[in-house]
C-alpha cells in the first residue's frame, strides 16, 4: 500500500499532507529527530530517530518502497529515495525525478561552493502561499498517478 514519508523536522507542509492523506486514506510516517505534535489518527505515525547526522534520512531510505511518496527538500535524500523507485516531492511543489536529480545535485554543489567562497550569500527564497498551493496540486496529481499505475 502506498505510504507517504515526511522528512519532518523542518517541513512546512505537514498539515497539507495530513489532509490529502486523509482524503485518500493513506498512511503518513513523519520521521524526525525530536518529538512533535501530530494529529490523533491511526493513519499518522511519528518515528523519532536519534540526532546523528542523516539519521532521519537513513531511516526513510531503509523503509521506503517503490511507489511510496517522500516529502523532503533534502536533495541528497531525494536522490537516495529515487534509487529505490520512490516518488519525491519538495515542499514547494518541486518534483524530483531520475531525469532531473543529477542536474539538481550538481547545481546544489555549485551553489554551496559559491557560498563557501563568499561569492554568493543567502539561501532559498522564503516559503510563500503560492508554494503551498503548488505543493497541494502536485501532491494530488502524484497520488493519482501512482494509484492509476498500480
Amino acid at each position: 500500500m502506498l505510504k507517504i514519508y515526511i522528512d519532518a523536522d523542518a517541513c512546512p507542509v505537514k498539515d497539507e499532507v495530513f489532509r490529502v492523506a486523509q482524503r485518500y486514506e493513506l498512511d503518513v510516517i513523519l520521521v524526525a529527530n525530536a518529538w512533535m505534535k501530530t494529529p490523533a489518527s491511526k493513519q499518522i505515525r511519528l518515528e523519532v530517530v536519534g540526532g546523528k547526522f542523516d539519521e532521519a534520512d537513513d531511516w526513510i531510505v531503509d523503509h521506503v518502497k517503490a511507489d511510496d511518496i517522500v516529502i523532503s527538500a533534502d536533495i541528497p535524500l531525494a536522490a537516495r529515495c529515487l534509487e529505490k523507485d520512490a516518488h519525491v516531492l519538495g515542499p514547494k511543489g518541486r518534483v524530483f525525478t531520475k531525469d532531473n536529480i543529477g542536474d539538481i545535485l550538481a547545481t546544489r554543489e555549485v551553489m554551496s561552493h559559491l557560498r563557501d567562497m563568499g561569492t554568493m550569500a543567502g539561501g532559498p527564497a522564503p516559503f510563500q502561499k503560492k508554494d503551498r498551493s503548488r505543493f497541494l496540486q502536485v501532491l494530488d496529481r502524484m497520488i493519482q498517478s501512482v494509484r492509476s499505475n498500480r
